[in-house]
């Protein structure tokens, strides 16, 4: 079997970023889709990889798979890799994955050694925007929990992301934790999210305030490229601290490992390198006792089927991110639909990833360009 194309669909769901989709066809009938991670602003940069590495790809043996992720960073990307290029090869890696699950007439984690679990927890995130005060926050996240959903996760900390912030900063991203808590009660879980945005200062600060209200996690409370003073900010924070979503490949996690920096990792399957690659890293993570949530703002098809299979292998995992203001257009462009059980998702059954796009429904909600912003307010 040789791969005869390579294409690519950025595509907009209506609100947030535009999603990135890959299709790889081969001369024996068989496709494989994978997904690509994006930035608002930075996903046409992934499209341009993808163009640049078709070349390389066309013609090669789809099961070749690990063969292909290593020859593209040695020889494409002369060992010089970043989040654009990670991303598209991502993308790629799962479609690859794909086809060999459709040609050996099982599912992908059927492939990597069988299933741990039979179902994948997991927890709502994309359901906060809007709310204008604790009030309003406190109200959305009971709406979510009515939904079915056992856990959320939500950034509390308002304005633009800086590393130094002022009291009043700190007083309402407090504020907002606390509402959410008295708004879902105490059986809910509540996971705090700090996006690599604060100053340890800041973020120690912030986690000391909130620890009775009993969050799940403390998720990137400093920059992980500075894994030392994520350590001491660990030291320093009683709450379990999370870190991953801006590491590519298992060499960026050999330091958080190696530092203790993080009790819980999220990389995600769609910049990371793909599915054997978080496989791997999770496989790193569990030698240091470390839990692996793998991070997932993707959509709710081509991604979340990635992340399925790659959590479904790992004795370590513990829970994956399921962003609600996707869901509605994932049911439009893919299917089957997952079906969401107490905040669980059963994993697929079909050979493959278990899960096709529908491409006119793609080309119905074409790339929008992001719109243009002021830089540096401050």
């Amino acid at each position: 079997m040789k791969i005869t194309s390579l294409k690519h669909f950025l595509a907009h769901p209506g609100s947030g970023k535009n999603l990135c989709f890959v299709r790889i066809d081969t001369d024996e009938g068989l496709h494989g889709w994978g997904e690509c991670y994006t930035q608002s602003d930075r996903d046409v940069q992934v499209t341009a990889h993808l163009d640049a590495i078709r070349r390389y790809l066309v013609g090669r043996d789809p099961s070749r798979i690990r063969e292909f992720t290593q020859a593209a960073y040695d020889d494409f990307a002369a060992r010089r890799g970043g989040m654009d290029y990670y991303c598209a090869v991502s993308g790629i890696e799962q479609a690859l994955w794909d086809i060999a699950g459709k040609a050996a007439g099982m599912p992908v984690y059927k492939l990597l050694g069988g299933e741990c679990r039979d179902a994948i927890r997991v927890y709502a995130n994309g359901w906060s925007g809007g709310a204008r005060s604790p009030e309003e926050l406190g109200e959305k996240a009971l709406a979510v929990v009515e939904r079915g959903f056992t856990a959320l996760k939500f950034d509390p900390v308002p304005g633009p992301w800086r590393t130094f912030v002022d009291k009043e900063v700190e007083r309402r991203a407090i504020e907002n934790v606390h509402a959410v808590r008295r708004a879902v009660g105490d059986d809910v879980e509540v996971l705090v999210e700090m996006h690599r945005r604060l100053a340890p200062m800041h973020a120690v600060r912030i986690a000391h305030a909130i620890e009775d209200a009993r969050p799940f996690w403390f998720e990137e409370p400093v920059l992980a490229e500075n894994i030392v003073a994520l350590a001491r900010a660990k030291r320093d924070i009683r709450i379990p601290v999370v870190t991953g979503e801006a590491l590519y490949t298992k060499f960026d996690f050999r330091e958080v490992f190696e530092q203790g920096a993080a009790d819980i990792i999220n990389p995600d399957v769609c910049n990371v390198g793909g599915i054997l690659e978080l496989k791997e890293i999770a496989a790193m993570a569990e030698a240091y006792f470390v839990a692996v949530s793998p991070h997932n703002y993707n959509s709710t098809t081509l991604g979340l089927a990635a992340t399925l299979h790659a959590s479904a292998v790992m004795p370590n995992f513990l829970i994956t991110e399921y962003f609600v203001n996707f869901e509605a257009i994932g049911k439009e462009w893919a299917s089957p639909h997952w079906a969401l059980d107490n905040g669980y998702i059963e994993l697929p059954t079909a050979p493959g990833l278990g899960i096709e796009l529908d491409e006119e429904a793609l080309a119905a909600h074409p790339y929008r360009p992001f719109p243009e912003r002021q830089l540096g307010d401050r």
